[in-house]
């Protein structure tokens, strides 16, 4: 069930933050910044409380291009994701935990997971041929769907979604808050979200920003979302719940690292709450997805001869 719950939780949170940066991994949230290991979140010096901001609007905007520009670098790259599901009870305690393994990395323009391990345990002969097969009707799908937007004259995203404009975030809620903070080390300008609940939208997908509140982090001097957390402020349902029901309270956090100095990619992204998708995939509990093993490798999916793992700067400028 681990599949479903990937391509479907991850799918619908992370739209989200897709609207702001154009790209995939949604979240903000209300709830403090609580640093996770190795992360390191201070408080600014007097001498950066006083030097001004940037304008907000300006900077959202600057931000959403840069992450549509970032994608011709990040295609370029190839990493191993670590998916863990926790299921729980109705008492909150876990009672079944799976995990997968997927390669991340871009096909034909579209950004695809191949999955490589289940619990531990390599894919059989057949189930690589099963993953193959299902990476290709995926891939065609995407690409008709995004010629079909395109032809309307709409900009989508690496899934084929339709790009939510920084002008459209703020007919949906509101950017308040403002400050300027550090984290691991560089400036990042810190605003809130809430959407409103009265707006009224156009897609589906806008139904999903509405219904949530967050807290975004933008790298000050690469103009980039580099951290998320967020909730849903109401329950967000698809067809009276019965295709989508996300329930109320559910939250979400995500975070990028620079990677080779050069592109920022997704490291940790993290869900939790209760949430139903069709009839048969209920689920409660908890998703964590932790990203490792940055490697640059050809269109045809070969990684360069003599490329080594990509770590970060430790020291990034």
């Amino acid at each position: 069930m681990v599949s479903v719950v990937r391509r479907h939780f991850v799918f619908f949170v992370v739209l989200g933050w897709m609207g702001l940066c154009g790209r995939s991994g949604f979240v903000l949230a209300q709830t403090p910044a609580v640093p996770t290991v190795g992360q390191e979140i201070a408080v600014p010096k007097a001498e950066e409380v006083d030097r001004p901001l940037p304008d907000i609007p300006q900077l959202l905007r600057t931000v959403q291009a840069n992450q549509k520009a970032s994608e011709a670098i990040e295609k370029d790259y190839l990493y191993r994701a670590q998916v863990t599901e926790a299921e729980s009870d109705g008492h909150g305690r876990v009672k079944k935990t799976e995990t997968e393994e997927h390669d991340v990395f871009w096909l034909e323009g579209v950004q695809v997971h191949r999955l490589v391990k289940k619990n531990g345990k390599e894919l059989s002969a057949e189930e690589q041929k099963k993953e193959s097969d299902r990476i290709d009707k995926e891939v065609a799908k995407e690409k008709e769907r995004r010629a079909k937007a395109e032809e309307k004259g709409k900009e989508t995203g690496p899934h084929g979604e339709e790009i939510v404009t920084v002008s459209r975030l703020m007919e949906l809620g509101s950017f308040t808050n403002a400050r300027r903070e550090q984290l691991n080390g560089r400036d990042v300008i810190v605003v809130d979200f809430a959407g409103d609940p009265k707006a009224k939208t156009k897609t589906r997908f806008e139904e999903v920003i509405r219904d949530m509140a967050g807290t975004a982090w933008m790298d000050e001097q690469d103009k980039v979302l580099v951290k998320a957390q967020g909730h849903f402020i109401n329950s967000f349902k698809m067809g009276a719940g019965l295709l989508v029901n996300i329930q109320k309270g559910t939250n979400f956090s995500m975070e990028q690292r620079k990677i080779n100095d050069e592109v920022w990619l997704p490291s940790t992204a993290e869900g939790q709450g209760s949430f139903r998708f069709l009839l048969f995939a209920g689920f409660n509990g908890s998703v964590r997805i932790m990203n490792s093993d940055y490697r640059k490798f050809k269109a045809t999916s070969t990684i360069l001869p003599g490329m080594s793992t990509v770590e970060p700067d430790p020291n990034p400028k």
